[in-house]
């Protein structure tokens, strides 16, 4: 039987899902419009990816405090409102025969900055909207989409730029903006904004509200320093298995969205066994033991070569990870939002991101160097050889003190 977390909450998800299918549809859009259309160099698509996530990042520090005193659906609808129009200007301008490098370095810093505003909005709505003990089980819907979206969303988006060319495909993802948007505001019932002191008004100390709860509970402090490195570690290496895969081993295109593609529906797999798992065998147990998992087995890539045999490494090592992430991150999600007042969880969630985008960014800039000063298989083995330490930093069972909260059998059957 499948659980039902209410007709608002299907409507977030769908708003949550069409964004999301949006986005890895048009996934590379970018890069190739900057290629293909206006010549841009190497470094210059380096800097479009790294500057635009940087910079949105800072940005989105200040929107934290913004974000939290106010209702949350209309948050999410202007920050999706202001992502189609971001996005769909690029189509226009192409048309008109104005669009240039330095609309796709603006729009993406904007679209980047919106999505982070957005996550923190709907993140403190989910929590407004659901009890707790309803958490896991919506944080593994959002995380077995966001699997299938990435699994399906290349694949079928590169047969697209394909067939109609990427400024196209940049239409659909605008367009999945404007559909987001209508789903949320078909949303009905209360919303959630925390109090301010329009004596005061928001004060400089506020931007970093987010940084010191995060720091001053002890579990979260833990999770946020595991969860930045490993996510920051796995993403320095992505552009250079790209340059590993494509350009010395020669793997042909479709190979390539192979052995991406594939492994995503692991994280769906992992995702759907979540809550069960934790229901089975309990929240710290499974959180530590497939946090662990998920920093194993990046070290498997040290041994990728060219052919079929590299083409099922990567498959292999990749799946097993990614399995082990669709399982941990709901779980951590939830211990998050749940150790997270209704009042701060905006400012937690817009920092925690932020940050994580600008250790990423960092990240990506000196493996890049590290794999020019070696090769990029060496820079991609040193980075599973540190990933094996991040477990350290997962919280003790000492630290996750507040009590668990029970699924019911309905509930997990549905996770």
């Amino acid at each position: 039987m499948r659980v039902r977390l209410g007709r608002s909450f299907g409507w977030l998800w769908s708003a949550y899902a069409v964004s999301t299918y949006g986005t890895w549809l048009a996934f590379g859009a970018f890069p190739l419009i900057a290629v293909q259309v206006l010549h841009a160099s190497a470094l210059a698509v380096s800097v479009l990816e790294a500057a635009g996530l940087a910079v949105a990042a800072v940005v989105a520090f200040s929107l934290g405090p913004w974000v939290e005193h106010r209702a949350k659906r209309p948050v999410m609808i202007a920050m999706d409102l202001i992502r189609f129009a971001a996005v769909v200007s690029i189509p226009i301008a192409y048309v008109l025969g104005l669009l240039s490098y330095g609309q796709l370095l603006v729009v993406s810093v904007i679209s980047g900055t919106a999505s982070i505003a957005f996550s923190a909005a709907s993140g403190a709505y989910l929590k407004h909207l659901l009890r707790g003990d309803q958490l896991l089980v919506a944080n593994g819907r959002f995380e077995g989409t966001s699997w299938v979206a990435t699994a399906a969303g290349p694949p079928l988006g590169g047969a697209l730029i394909g067939l109609l060319g990427p400024v196209i495909t940049v239409m659909a993802d605008a367009l999945s903006y404007l559909l987001s948007a209508l789903g949320v505001l078909r949303i009905r019932g209360g919303d959630t904004a925390a109090a301010r002191d329009r004596a005061t008004g928001l004060r400089g100390a506020d931007l970093l509200c987010g940084w010191r709860f995060i720091l001053r509970d002890h579990a979260l402090r833990r999770l946020f320093l595991n969860s930045i490195l490993v996510g920051g570690l796995i993403m320095a290496t992505a552009p250079l298995l790209s340059v590993l895969l494509l350009g010395q081993y020669h793997f042909p295109a479709w190979q390539y969205g192979l052995a991406f593609g594939i492994p995503a529906l692991g994280g769906f797999v992992g995702a759907r066994l979540s809550a069960r798992l934790v229901t089975r065998y309990g929240r710290y147990r499974i959180m530590t033991v497939f946090g662990w998992l998920r920093s194993l087995f990046p070290l498997g890539l040290a041994f990728v070569g060219p052919g079929i045999p590299g083409l099922l490494t990567v498959i292999i090592v990749e799946g097993l990870l990614i399995t082990c992430m669709g399982i941990f991150n709901p779980i951590y999600a939830t211990e998050r939002l749940q150790r997270t007042p209704v009042d701060h969880t905006a400012q937690v969630l817009s920092t925690w991101s932020a940050i994580s985008k600008l250790v990423q960014a960092a990240l990506m800039v000196i493996w890049g160097i590290l794999a020019t000063l070696t090769s990029p298989l060496t820079a991609i083995t040193m980075s599973g050889v540190l990933l094996l330490a991040t477990p350290l930093l997962l919280p003790k069972r000492i630290h996750l003190s507040a009590p668990e909260p029970a699924l019911s059998a309905d509930e997990v059957r549905a996770a």
